[in-house]
């Protein structure tokens, strides 16, 4: 379980956050949570988002279960570090969009005493790390790693798999075009993908 940092209340530094995880694992879910304890206590809160989410509004961050919380959308991380004046706590949700300067943007917040808390996926649909997410994971005092449920399997899912034929790395959708599958589950739908795509590119 995550418990905030309650140890010396006289530390000036802040710390770093991550909540990681597959599509569907409930990383937003959590980041509002957390979000809105902080602001329940009387605590400034600011909540970037990238300027490339706008699946469901352009200045609200939105879990899956439609919960939602106010947020300012930004095109690049530097902006956060500009706009996050007079802040106690900052939240970032799909960090794994934000270029790799957002490593920095993060620590220096911390740095000046600021909690930062931050959500993105770990893992791209091929299963590889996702941007700045290792480093960010690497930095942070405190990573929660959450789970979905397989959709095949019904076990515990981190695999972020893509139904629809788009190679592209970035390719914002929902259950039409993801789903959660488990190790075992994301090693045969792979290797499903592999197939038609060899068949596709003989015929």
């Amino acid at each position: 379980m995550f418990l905030e940092n309650t140890v010396n209340h006289t530390e000036q530094f802040g710390w770093i956050e991550v909540i990681c995880g597959s599509m569907f694992s409930g990383k937003t879910e959590e980041l509002i949570r957390r979000l809105k304890r902080a602001k329940f206590a009387k605590q400034k809160v600011e909540i970037f988002k990238p300027t490339i989410d706008q699946r469901y509004a352009e200045e609200l961050v939105v879990s899956h279960d439609e919960n939602e919380i106010r947020c300012t959308p930004v095109p690049a991380s530097s902006n956060i570090r500009l706009l996050a004046n007079d802040i106690d706590v900052v939240g970032i949700d799909e960090a794994q969009f934000f270029d790799n300067e957002i490593v920095n943007v993060c620590n220096d917040l911390a740095n000046r005493g600021i909690r930062v808390i931050v959500a993105g996926l770990d893992m791209d649909f091929k299963g590889n790390p996702f941007g700045p997410m290792p480093a960010l994971m690497a930095t942070a005092e405190y990573v929660t790693k959450v789970h979905a449920v397989c959709t095949k399997t019904g076990n515990l899912a981190h695999y972020s798999h893509r139904k629809v034929a788009d190679k592209n790395l970035v390719l914002l959708g929902e259950v039409q075009e993801y789903e959660p599958l488990s190790r075992a589950a994301f090693y045969r739908a792979m290797k499903e993908d592999q197939n038609r795509d060899t068949k596709r590119d003989e015929q």
